[in-house]
């Protein structure tokens, strides 16, 4: 049946929020930036707004903005519920409820169903997938992926997180992800053994805190450089 909108949680998050998961400074959002795996983020909206070059890929985007509206509508209550149940889970210090998580990521969602289209005409939307990406050697200056490796780490295995992390790798000179914890809170089991096939293979592999934090503990990124 292939990729199924009815199957996917689409759930986005703002340019500020990117900028705290990711530690991207000033002069890091001048880079050529791909964004693995970016959903209905805003980031990819904001940032075009404001000049800089972004591309996105995700396979949700092979969607129409009223399809993918239609889905979050969907299962926007029940997403806030189960924060609702979970909410010791969380740190509420810059989002304070899950009301106002709600409202937040939905402005978010808003700008990004907003901007599809256009962003679609002007190849910024690209609907691919990891672990094959389309794109040329290096063509990318920094690569991110928020949520998906390692935050599913039960879906997805070992090898695919491995085979990922080396494509973003190939098209993009540095490579960060965020979260390194699974969605349940634990440990990955993947992060270790991706780590260590990375340096074998003569990466620069580093874990960083960053200055973000509303799963608790989930606070770091992994940086990946070519040597």
């Amino acid at each position: 049946m292939g990729f199924q909108l009815k199957d996917v949680i689409p759930w986005g998050r703002s340019m500020e929020e990117y900028v705290k998961m990711f530690d991207l400074t000033p002069e890091e959002l001048k880079l050529t930036i791909l964004d693995c795996a970016g959903g209905p983020a805003s980031f990819n909206a904001e940032m075009t707004a404001q000049g800089y070059k972004i591309v996105s890929c995700d396979p949700i985007y092979q969607f129409t903005a009223d399809e993918i509206s239609n889905r979050i509508e969907d299962i926007y209550q029940t997403v806030i519920d189960g924060v609702k149940a979970n909410r010791e889970d969380y740190v509420w210090q810059n989002i304070q409820s899950p009301e106002q998580m709600g409202q937040i990521r939905m402005a978010a969602m808003q700008k990004f169903v907003a901007d599809l289209l256009l962003g679609i005409n002007e190849r910024r939307y690209i609907t691919d997938e990891l672990p094959v990406l389309p794109f040329e050697t290096h063509q990318f200056d920094l690569a991110l992926c928020s949520h998906l490796l390692f935050t599913y780490s039960d879906q997805l295995s070992e090898e695919f997180h491995l085979a990922s992390v080396l494509e973003m790798c190939r098209v993009a000179k540095e490579v960060r992800i965020f979260p390194l914890l699974k969605i349940s809170g634990e440990a990955s089991p993947h992060l270790k053994p991706v780590i260590s096939e990375l340096q074998q293979r003569h990466y620069s592999v580093e874990i960083k805190q960053v200055p973000y934090e509303f799963q608790k503990n989930s606070n770091q990124i992994l940086r990946i450089n070519s040597m």
